[in-house]
Protein backbone atom coordinates (compact mmCIF):
# COMPACT_ATOMS: atom_id res chain seq x y z
CA UNK A 1 0.00 0.00 0.00
CA UNK A 2 1.05 3.31 -0.74
CA UNK A 3 2.22 5.50 2.09
CA UNK A 4 3.05 8.64 0.28
CA UNK A 5 1.52 11.71 -1.74
CA UNK A 6 3.62 13.81 -3.66
CA UNK A 7 3.84 17.40 -5.89
CA UNK A 8 5.45 19.05 -8.59
CA UNK A 9 5.63 22.52 -7.69
CA UNK A 10 6.49 24.45 -10.13
CA UNK A 11 6.58 28.52 -9.13
CA UNK A 12 8.72 31.71 -10.79
CA UNK A 13 11.83 30.98 -9.83
CA UNK A 14 12.35 27.01 -9.64
CA UNK A 15 10.44 23.80 -9.58
CA UNK A 16 10.64 21.51 -6.79
CA UNK A 17 9.64 17.86 -6.30
CA UNK A 18 8.01 17.02 -2.90
CA UNK A 19 7.01 14.12 -1.39
CA UNK A 20 4.92 13.80 1.90
CA UNK A 21 3.78 11.69 4.59
CA UNK A 22 0.08 10.99 5.38
CA UNK A 23 0.54 14.12 8.34
CA UNK A 24 1.77 16.32 5.74
CA UNK A 25 5.72 15.88 6.69
CA UNK A 26 8.04 16.64 4.01
CA UNK A 27 9.79 12.79 3.24
CA UNK A 28 11.91 14.20 0.12
CA UNK A 29 12.34 16.77 -1.99
CA UNK A 30 14.29 18.62 -4.56
CA UNK A 31 14.61 21.93 -6.30
CA UNK A 32 16.65 23.47 -8.72
CA UNK A 33 15.98 27.11 -10.07
CA UNK A 34 15.30 28.38 -13.58
CA UNK A 35 16.30 30.88 -15.55
CA UNK A 36 14.70 34.36 -16.01
CA UNK A 37 14.95 35.94 -19.33
CA UNK A 38 14.34 40.10 -20.24
CA UNK A 39 14.42 40.10 -23.98
CA UNK A 40 13.46 43.68 -23.38
CA UNK A 41 12.40 46.38 -20.55
CA UNK A 42 9.09 44.90 -19.04
CA UNK A 43 9.39 41.59 -21.07
CA UNK A 44 9.94 38.66 -18.50
CA UNK A 45 10.18 35.10 -20.41
CA UNK A 46 11.01 31.46 -19.50
CA UNK A 47 12.62 28.44 -21.38
CA UNK A 48 9.74 25.97 -21.63
CA UNK A 49 12.51 23.16 -22.24
CA UNK A 50 14.67 24.23 -19.33
CA UNK A 51 11.82 24.29 -16.93
CA UNK A 52 10.73 20.65 -18.40
CA UNK A 53 14.05 19.47 -17.40
CA UNK A 54 14.26 20.98 -14.40
CA UNK A 55 10.82 18.92 -13.85
CA UNK A 56 12.79 15.75 -14.76
CA UNK A 57 15.49 16.35 -12.43
CA UNK A 58 13.79 17.13 -9.61
CA UNK A 59 11.45 14.19 -9.72
CA UNK A 60 14.38 11.88 -9.79
CA UNK A 61 16.35 13.89 -7.77
CA UNK A 62 13.16 13.73 -4.47
CA UNK A 63 12.74 10.25 -5.93
CA UNK A 64 16.11 8.90 -5.22
CA UNK A 65 17.08 10.65 -2.34
CA UNK A 66 14.02 8.89 -0.25
CA UNK A 67 14.99 5.57 -1.90
CA UNK A 68 11.08 5.71 -3.04
CA UNK A 69 9.46 3.61 -5.76
CA UNK A 70 6.45 4.33 -7.97
CA UNK A 71 4.51 2.33 -5.54
CA UNK A 72 4.88 4.06 -2.59
CA UNK A 73 2.96 7.32 -3.92
CA UNK A 74 -0.51 6.81 -4.23
CA UNK A 75 -0.97 10.32 -5.86
CA UNK A 76 0.81 13.24 -7.75
CA UNK A 77 -0.60 16.87 -7.50
CA UNK A 78 1.07 19.35 -9.65
CA UNK A 79 0.73 23.37 -8.88
CA UNK A 80 2.53 25.86 -10.79
CA UNK A 81 2.80 29.79 -11.12
CA UNK A 82 -0.16 30.82 -12.78
CA UNK A 83 -1.19 33.48 -15.85
CA UNK A 84 2.04 32.30 -17.19
CA UNK A 85 1.54 31.37 -21.28
CA UNK A 86 3.02 28.77 -23.38
CA UNK A 87 1.93 27.80 -27.03
CA UNK A 88 3.44 24.45 -28.31
CA UNK A 89 2.94 22.38 -31.46
CA UNK A 90 0.51 19.32 -31.18
CA UNK A 91 2.22 17.02 -33.03
CA UNK A 92 6.07 17.64 -31.91
CA UNK A 93 5.80 19.46 -28.34
CA UNK A 94 7.93 21.72 -29.47
CA UNK A 95 6.89 25.14 -27.88
CA UNK A 96 6.44 27.85 -30.74
CA UNK A 97 8.76 30.45 -28.31
CA UNK A 98 9.18 31.38 -25.20
CA UNK A 99 6.64 31.21 -22.35
CA UNK A 100 5.09 34.76 -21.73
CA UNK A 101 5.71 35.08 -17.81
CA UNK A 102 2.69 36.31 -15.59
CA UNK A 103 5.10 39.35 -14.69
CA UNK A 104 5.55 40.55 -18.27
CA UNK A 105 3.85 43.84 -19.49
CA UNK A 106 4.36 43.68 -23.30
CA UNK A 107 0.57 43.70 -24.21
CA UNK A 108 -0.15 46.77 -21.73
CA UNK A 109 -0.90 48.81 -25.34
CA UNK A 110 -3.33 45.64 -25.89
CA UNK A 111 -4.98 46.20 -22.72
CA UNK A 112 -5.34 50.43 -23.57
CA UNK A 113 -6.66 49.51 -26.39
CA UNK A 114 -9.42 46.97 -24.82
CA UNK A 115 -9.97 49.36 -22.36
CA UNK A 116 -10.56 51.89 -24.27
CA UNK A 117 -14.01 50.09 -25.36
CA UNK A 118 -15.71 49.70 -22.85
CA UNK A 119 -13.48 49.95 -19.83
CA UNK A 120 -11.23 48.10 -17.75
CA UNK A 121 -13.73 46.11 -16.48
CA UNK A 122 -15.74 45.08 -19.30
CA UNK A 123 -14.87 41.45 -18.92
CA UNK A 124 -14.61 41.71 -15.00
CA UNK A 125 -18.62 40.45 -14.76
CA UNK A 126 -17.77 37.34 -16.58
CA UNK A 127 -14.36 36.06 -15.21
CA UNK A 128 -14.03 38.23 -12.02
CA UNK A 129 -10.94 40.21 -14.00
CA UNK A 130 -10.24 43.44 -14.88
CA UNK A 131 -8.07 44.30 -18.15
CA UNK A 132 -4.55 44.00 -17.30
CA UNK A 133 -1.16 42.85 -18.83
CA UNK A 134 -1.23 39.67 -15.90
CA UNK A 135 -3.51 37.72 -17.36
CA UNK A 136 -3.15 35.12 -19.88
CA UNK A 137 -5.69 36.19 -22.80
CA UNK A 138 -3.84 38.88 -24.00
CA UNK A 139 -0.54 37.00 -23.79
CA UNK A 140 -1.92 34.40 -25.88
CA UNK A 141 -3.46 36.68 -28.29
CA UNK A 142 0.14 38.35 -28.73
CA UNK A 143 1.96 35.51 -29.51
CA UNK A 144 -0.68 34.54 -32.75
CA UNK A 145 -0.06 38.01 -33.70
CA UNK A 146 3.38 38.31 -33.41
CA UNK A 147 4.98 34.45 -34.15
CA UNK A 148 5.56 34.45 -38.00
CA UNK A 149 2.81 31.04 -38.66
CA UNK A 150 1.10 31.07 -35.35
CA UNK A 151 -2.43 32.30 -36.22
CA UNK A 152 -2.28 29.91 -39.46
CA UNK A 153 -1.11 27.10 -37.82
CA UNK A 154 -4.06 28.11 -34.66
CA UNK A 155 -6.60 27.90 -37.07
CA UNK A 156 -5.66 25.06 -38.47
CA UNK A 157 -5.39 22.64 -35.21
CA UNK A 158 -1.93 22.58 -34.63
CA UNK A 159 -1.19 24.51 -31.83
CA UNK A 160 -1.99 23.67 -28.07
CA UNK A 161 -2.32 26.75 -25.23
CA UNK A 162 -1.92 26.27 -22.01
CA UNK A 163 -0.41 27.44 -18.47
CA UNK A 164 2.41 26.14 -16.66
CA UNK A 165 -0.14 23.87 -15.16
CA UNK A 166 -1.05 22.01 -18.65
CA UNK A 167 1.91 21.74 -20.13
CA UNK A 168 3.28 19.90 -17.04
CA UNK A 169 0.85 17.49 -16.99
CA UNK A 170 0.54 16.98 -20.98
CA UNK A 171 4.29 16.24 -21.00
CA UNK A 172 3.95 14.17 -17.40
CA UNK A 173 1.15 11.80 -19.37
CA UNK A 174 2.90 11.20 -22.59
CA UNK A 175 3.64 14.52 -24.85
CA UNK A 176 3.36 14.28 -28.16
CA UNK A 177 2.30 10.46 -28.10
CA UNK A 178 -0.51 10.43 -24.99
CA UNK A 179 -1.05 13.57 -23.50
CA UNK A 180 -3.44 15.05 -21.73
CA UNK A 181 -4.47 18.63 -22.77
CA UNK A 182 -6.65 19.74 -19.27
CA UNK A 183 -5.85 22.16 -17.15
CA UNK A 184 -7.86 22.49 -13.99
CA UNK A 185 -10.32 25.48 -12.94
CA UNK A 186 -8.03 27.70 -10.77
CA UNK A 187 -5.52 28.23 -13.36
CA UNK A 188 -8.48 28.36 -16.12
CA UNK A 189 -9.98 31.10 -14.32
CA UNK A 190 -6.76 33.15 -14.36
CA UNK A 191 -6.90 33.31 -18.51
CA UNK A 192 -9.92 35.71 -18.51
CA UNK A 193 -11.22 33.18 -20.73
CA UNK A 194 -13.37 31.10 -18.80
CA UNK A 195 -17.05 32.25 -17.19
CA UNK A 196 -16.81 32.17 -13.59
CA UNK A 197 -20.50 30.67 -13.24
CA UNK A 198 -20.32 28.16 -15.85
CA UNK A 199 -16.73 26.58 -15.62
CA UNK A 200 -16.48 26.82 -19.12
CA UNK A 201 -14.37 28.51 -22.11
CA UNK A 202 -16.74 31.58 -22.76
CA UNK A 203 -17.74 32.02 -27.18
CA UNK A 204 -18.26 35.43 -26.30
CA UNK A 205 -14.75 35.83 -24.65
CA UNK A 206 -12.92 33.95 -27.49
CA UNK A 207 -14.83 36.15 -30.08
CA UNK A 208 -13.76 39.25 -28.39
CA UNK A 209 -10.07 38.36 -28.06
CA UNK A 210 -9.46 36.45 -31.17
CA UNK A 211 -8.61 33.22 -30.26
CA UNK A 212 -9.45 29.54 -31.80
CA UNK A 213 -11.11 27.54 -29.54
CA UNK A 214 -8.83 24.19 -30.60
CA UNK A 215 -5.90 25.76 -29.05
CA UNK A 216 -7.42 25.65 -25.56
CA UNK A 217 -7.42 22.28 -22.70
CA UNK A 218 -10.47 20.74 -21.34
CA UNK A 219 -11.30 22.68 -17.86
CA UNK A 220 -11.42 19.78 -15.04
CA UNK A 221 -11.66 19.64 -11.47
CA UNK A 222 -8.89 20.41 -8.97
CA UNK A 223 -8.88 17.03 -7.49
CA UNK A 224 -9.84 14.05 -9.66
CA UNK A 225 -7.59 11.20 -11.44
CA UNK A 226 -6.92 12.51 -14.89
CA UNK A 227 -4.20 9.82 -16.13
CA UNK A 228 -1.24 7.92 -14.73
CA UNK A 229 2.56 9.77 -15.51
CA UNK A 230 4.70 8.18 -18.09
CA UNK A 231 8.15 9.24 -16.50
CA UNK A 232 9.69 6.60 -15.68
CA UNK A 233 10.52 7.44 -11.60
CA UNK A 234 6.95 7.61 -11.38
CA UNK A 235 5.45 5.61 -13.82
CA UNK A 236 2.26 4.84 -13.15
CA UNK A 237 1.38 7.13 -10.13
CA UNK A 238 -2.22 8.43 -10.70
CA UNK A 239 -1.51 12.12 -11.52
CA UNK A 240 -4.60 13.71 -9.39
CA UNK A 241 -4.88 17.18 -8.72
CA UNK A 242 -3.55 20.59 -10.02
CA UNK A 243 -4.18 23.67 -8.43
CA UNK A 244 -2.79 27.38 -9.38
CA UNK A 245 -0.02 27.94 -6.69
CA UNK A 246 -1.78 30.64 -4.59
CA UNK A 247 -4.90 28.65 -4.41
CA UNK A 248 -2.25 25.84 -3.43
CA UNK A 249 -1.16 27.56 -0.68
CA UNK A 250 -4.96 28.25 0.34
CA UNK A 251 -5.65 24.68 0.48
CA UNK A 252 -2.70 23.97 2.18
CA UNK A 253 -3.20 26.37 4.68
CA UNK A 254 -6.82 24.73 5.26
CA UNK A 255 -8.92 27.55 4.49
CA UNK A 256 -11.35 25.44 3.82
CA UNK A 257 -14.39 28.31 5.69
CA UNK A 258 -15.68 31.13 4.25
CA UNK A 259 -14.05 34.08 5.68
CA UNK A 260 -10.29 31.80 6.13
CA UNK A 261 -7.47 33.31 4.30
CA UNK A 262 -3.71 33.29 3.67
CA UNK A 263 -0.85 35.62 2.01
CA UNK A 264 1.92 34.04 0.71
CA UNK A 265 5.10 35.88 0.61
CA UNK A 266 7.27 34.57 -2.49
CA UNK A 267 8.09 35.96 -5.88
CA UNK A 268 4.73 38.09 -5.68
CA UNK A 269 2.40 38.42 -2.53
CA UNK A 270 -0.82 36.69 -2.57
CA UNK A 271 -3.76 37.26 -0.21
CA UNK A 272 -6.43 35.00 -0.67
CA UNK A 273 -9.94 34.35 0.85
CA UNK A 274 -12.33 31.61 0.45
CA UNK A 275 -15.92 32.93 0.47
CA UNK A 276 -17.51 29.71 -0.13
CA UNK A 277 -20.10 28.97 -3.20
CA UNK A 278 -20.82 32.62 -4.16
CA UNK A 279 -19.17 34.20 -6.28
CA UNK A 280 -18.65 37.66 -4.40
CA UNK A 281 -17.67 40.98 -6.87
CA UNK A 282 -14.78 42.95 -6.15
CA UNK A 283 -15.99 46.85 -6.21
CA UNK A 284 -12.14 47.80 -4.45
CA UNK A 285 -9.59 46.56 -6.68
CA UNK A 286 -9.63 42.69 -5.96
CA UNK A 287 -10.05 39.80 -8.48
CA UNK A 288 -12.88 37.48 -8.43
CA UNK A 289 -11.06 33.75 -8.80
CA UNK A 290 -11.97 29.97 -8.22
CA UNK A 291 -10.09 28.71 -5.31
CA UNK A 292 -10.77 24.89 -6.04
CA UNK A 293 -13.25 22.61 -7.48
CA UNK A 294 -12.96 18.61 -5.51
CA UNK A 295 -14.11 16.30 -7.85
CA UNK A 296 -18.20 16.60 -8.90
CA UNK A 297 -18.51 19.16 -5.38
CA UNK A 298 -19.60 22.39 -6.49
CA UNK A 299 -16.95 25.10 -6.89
CA UNK A 300 -15.35 27.26 -3.84
CA UNK A 301 -14.52 30.41 -4.80
CA UNK A 302 -11.94 33.53 -3.53
CA UNK A 303 -11.72 37.09 -3.36
CA UNK A 304 -7.66 37.81 -4.35
CA UNK A 305 -5.28 40.67 -3.86
CA UNK A 306 -2.35 39.98 -5.92
CA UNK A 307 0.92 42.09 -5.93
CA UNK A 308 3.47 41.90 -8.57
CA UNK A 309 6.88 42.51 -6.92
CA UNK A 310 7.72 41.37 -3.17
CA UNK A 311 10.76 38.78 -2.75
CA UNK A 312 11.28 39.91 -6.33
CA UNK A 313 12.62 43.03 -5.46
CA UNK A 314 15.06 41.27 -2.96
CA UNK A 315 16.54 39.61 -5.44
CA UNK A 316 16.72 42.62 -7.54
CA UNK A 317 18.76 44.02 -4.26
CA UNK A 318 21.16 40.84 -4.53
CA UNK A 319 20.90 40.06 -8.14
CA UNK A 320 20.74 43.37 -10.48
CA UNK A 321 22.23 46.51 -7.53
CA UNK A 322 24.48 44.13 -5.25
CA UNK A 323 23.24 45.36 -2.34
CA UNK A 324 23.01 42.21 -0.82
CA UNK A 325 24.84 38.57 -1.61
CA UNK A 326 22.31 36.71 -0.53
CA UNK A 327 18.60 37.14 0.11
CA UNK A 328 19.46 35.89 3.29
CA UNK A 329 21.25 39.09 4.03
CA UNK A 330 18.29 41.76 3.73
CA UNK A 331 17.20 41.20 6.82
CA UNK A 332 20.59 41.83 8.62
CA UNK A 333 21.09 44.98 6.34
CA UNK A 334 17.87 45.78 7.57
CA UNK A 335 18.13 45.47 10.76
CA UNK A 336 21.13 48.23 11.16
CA UNK A 337 19.13 50.64 10.92
CA UNK A 338 16.16 51.70 13.14
CA UNK A 339 13.95 52.83 10.90
CA UNK A 340 13.19 53.59 7.12
CA UNK A 341 15.31 56.77 7.41
CA UNK A 342 12.24 58.61 5.67
CA UNK A 343 12.40 56.63 2.30
CA UNK A 344 9.33 54.85 0.54
CA UNK A 345 9.93 51.92 -1.82
CA UNK A 346 7.17 51.75 -4.10
CA UNK A 347 8.40 48.57 -6.56
CA UNK A 348 5.97 49.24 -9.33
CA UNK A 349 7.94 47.08 -11.88
CA UNK A 350 5.83 45.54 -14.02
CA UNK A 351 3.10 48.16 -12.86
CA UNK A 352 0.67 47.78 -10.09
CA UNK A 353 -1.51 45.32 -9.20
CA UNK A 354 -4.40 45.11 -6.52
CA UNK A 355 -5.76 46.89 -5.72
CA UNK A 356 -4.22 50.01 -8.27
CA UNK A 357 -4.42 47.54 -11.82
CA UNK A 358 -1.74 50.41 -12.96
CA UNK A 359 0.07 49.33 -15.95
CA UNK A 360 1.57 52.49 -16.21
CA UNK A 361 3.00 52.95 -12.92
CA UNK A 362 6.72 52.05 -12.49
CA UNK A 363 9.02 51.91 -9.70
CA UNK A 364 9.67 54.51 -7.20
CA UNK A 365 11.88 55.47 -4.26
CA UNK A 366 10.45 58.60 -2.75
CA UNK A 367 12.39 60.71 0.18
CA UNK A 368 15.96 60.47 -0.76
CA UNK A 369 18.09 62.78 1.17
CA UNK A 370 22.06 62.31 2.15
CA UNK A 371 21.13 60.79 5.62
CA UNK A 372 20.03 57.67 3.89
CA UNK A 373 22.33 54.63 3.55
CA UNK A 374 21.96 50.89 2.33
CA UNK A 375 20.13 49.66 5.22
CA UNK A 376 17.25 51.90 4.83
CA UNK A 377 17.05 50.71 1.40
CA UNK A 378 16.79 47.08 2.76
CA UNK A 379 14.44 48.37 5.31
CA UNK A 380 12.06 49.98 3.00
CA UNK A 381 12.37 47.47 0.53
CA UNK A 382 10.71 45.09 3.28
CA UNK A 383 8.33 47.41 4.06
CA UNK A 384 7.10 47.81 1.13
CA UNK A 385 6.14 44.14 0.62
CA UNK A 386 3.87 44.77 4.20
CA UNK A 387 2.83 48.04 2.47
CA UNK A 388 1.22 46.80 -0.36
CA UNK A 389 -0.47 43.51 2.01
CA UNK A 390 -2.07 46.47 4.10
CA UNK A 391 -3.43 48.04 0.67
CA UNK A 392 -5.06 44.46 -0.17
CA UNK A 393 -6.60 43.38 3.11
CA UNK A 394 -8.17 46.74 3.55
CA UNK A 395 -9.62 46.29 0.05
CA UNK A 396 -10.65 42.85 0.79
CA UNK A 397 -12.36 43.42 4.01
CA UNK A 398 -14.54 46.37 2.50
CA UNK A 399 -15.14 43.83 -0.42
CA UNK A 400 -15.99 40.84 1.60
CA UNK A 401 -17.38 43.00 4.97
CA UNK A 402 -15.17 40.37 7.10
CA UNK A 403 -12.73 41.92 9.17
CA UNK A 404 -9.99 39.06 9.67
CA UNK A 405 -8.86 38.67 13.14
CA UNK A 406 -5.54 37.30 12.43
CA UNK A 407 -3.90 36.84 9.18
CA UNK A 408 -2.29 33.32 8.15
CA UNK A 409 1.43 33.98 6.50
CA UNK A 410 3.40 31.55 4.33
CA UNK A 411 6.44 31.47 1.72
CA UNK A 412 10.02 32.09 1.58
CA UNK A 413 9.72 35.70 3.13
CA UNK A 414 8.19 34.46 6.42
CA UNK A 415 11.76 33.38 7.61
CA UNK A 416 12.01 37.49 7.75
CA UNK A 417 11.42 38.04 11.68
CA UNK A 418 11.72 42.06 10.75
CA UNK A 419 9.44 41.89 7.85
CA UNK A 420 6.58 39.50 9.68
CA UNK A 421 6.67 42.05 12.91
CA UNK A 422 6.31 45.23 10.66
CA UNK A 423 3.20 43.12 8.71
CA UNK A 424 2.07 42.74 12.25
CA UNK A 425 2.57 45.92 13.35
CA UNK A 426 1.17 48.20 10.23
CA UNK A 427 -2.01 45.66 9.58
CA UNK A 428 -2.39 46.02 13.82
CA UNK A 429 -3.52 42.07 13.72
CA UNK A 430 -1.23 39.06 14.93
CA UNK A 431 0.55 37.12 11.61
CA UNK A 432 0.36 33.20 11.98
CA UNK A 433 2.90 30.60 10.16
CA UNK A 434 1.87 27.27 10.21
CA UNK A 435 4.18 24.56 11.67
CA UNK A 436 4.21 22.40 8.24
CA UNK A 437 5.48 25.73 5.38
CA UNK A 438 5.26 23.84 2.16
CA UNK A 439 1.62 25.20 2.10
CA UNK A 440 1.89 25.33 -1.59
CA UNK A 441 3.22 21.95 -2.29
CA UNK A 442 1.27 20.73 0.24
CA UNK A 443 -1.96 21.86 -1.20
CA UNK A 444 -1.50 20.65 -4.52
CA UNK A 445 -0.59 17.25 -2.58
CA UNK A 446 -3.50 17.63 -0.42
CA UNK A 447 -6.14 17.32 -3.81
CA UNK A 448 -3.98 14.52 -5.58
CA UNK A 449 -4.34 12.74 -2.28
CA UNK A 450 -8.27 13.03 -1.80
CA UNK A 451 -9.30 12.02 -5.13
CA UNK A 452 -7.37 8.96 -4.63
CA UNK A 453 -8.81 7.95 -1.54
CA UNK A 454 -5.92 8.41 0.49
CA UNK A 455 -7.41 11.53 2.30
CA UNK A 456 -11.04 10.81 3.68
CA UNK A 457 -12.47 14.49 3.51
CA UNK A 458 -11.02 18.53 4.35
CA UNK A 459 -11.61 17.46 7.80
CA UNK A 460 -9.03 15.41 8.26
CA UNK A 461 -6.82 17.62 6.21
CA UNK A 462 -7.70 20.62 8.45
CA UNK A 463 -6.74 18.63 11.41
CA UNK A 464 -2.82 18.66 9.93
CA UNK A 465 -2.57 22.45 10.72
CA UNK A 466 -0.81 23.98 13.82
CA UNK A 467 0.62 27.27 14.78
CA UNK A 468 4.72 27.48 14.57
CA UNK A 469 5.07 31.08 15.12
CA UNK A 470 2.95 34.13 15.63
CA UNK A 471 3.47 37.67 15.95
CA UNK A 472 1.49 40.71 17.50
CA UNK A 473 1.36 44.00 16.96
CA UNK A 474 4.03 46.07 18.89
CA UNK A 475 3.81 49.53 17.00
CA UNK A 476 2.06 52.83 18.60
CA UNK A 477 -1.29 53.87 16.42
CA UNK A 478 0.16 57.34 15.80
CA UNK A 479 3.26 56.03 14.13
CA UNK A 480 0.86 53.59 12.25
CA UNK A 481 -1.39 55.87 10.68
CA UNK A 482 1.95 58.28 9.54
CA UNK A 483 4.03 55.64 7.95
CA UNK A 484 1.28 54.57 6.12
CA UNK A 485 0.22 58.10 4.83
CA UNK A 486 3.87 58.30 3.87
CA UNK A 487 3.08 55.01 1.91
CA UNK A 488 0.11 55.93 -0.05
CA UNK A 489 1.68 58.76 -1.12
CA UNK A 490 4.55 57.78 -2.85
CA UNK A 491 2.36 55.33 -4.22
CA UNK A 492 0.80 58.25 -6.40
CA UNK A 493 3.93 58.75 -7.35
CA UNK A 494 4.38 55.90 -9.45
CA UNK A 495 1.63 56.67 -11.48
CA UNK A 496 1.39 57.43 -15.15
CA UNK A 497 5.23 56.90 -15.74
CA UNK A 498 4.61 55.27 -19.16
CA UNK A 499 2.57 57.48 -21.30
Amino acid sequence: MADYVAALDHGTTSTRFLVFDRAGRVVSSAQQEHQQIYPKPGWVEHDPAEIWQRSCDVIAGAMQAGGLRPSDLAAIGITNQRETTLVWERATGQPIANAIVWQDTRVAPLVAAYAADGGQDRFRARTGLPLASYFSALKLRWLLDNIPGARASAEAGELLFGTMDCYLLWKLTGGARSGLHFTDVTNASRTQLMNLETLQWEPELLADFDIPASLLPRIVSSSEVYGEAELSPIAGVPVAGVLGDQQAALFGQACFRPGDAKNTYGTGCFLLMNTGEHIVPSRCGLVTTVAYKLGSQPPVYALEGSIAIAGALVQWLRDDLGLISSSAEIETLASSVADNGGICFVPAFSGLYAPYWKDNARGVLAGLTRYVERGHVARAALEATAYQTRDVLDAMERDSGISLASLRADGGMVHNSLLMQFQADILNRPVICPEIQETTSLGAAYVAGLATGFYRDTDELASHWAEHRRWTPEMEEPRRAELYRQWKKAVTRSFDWVE
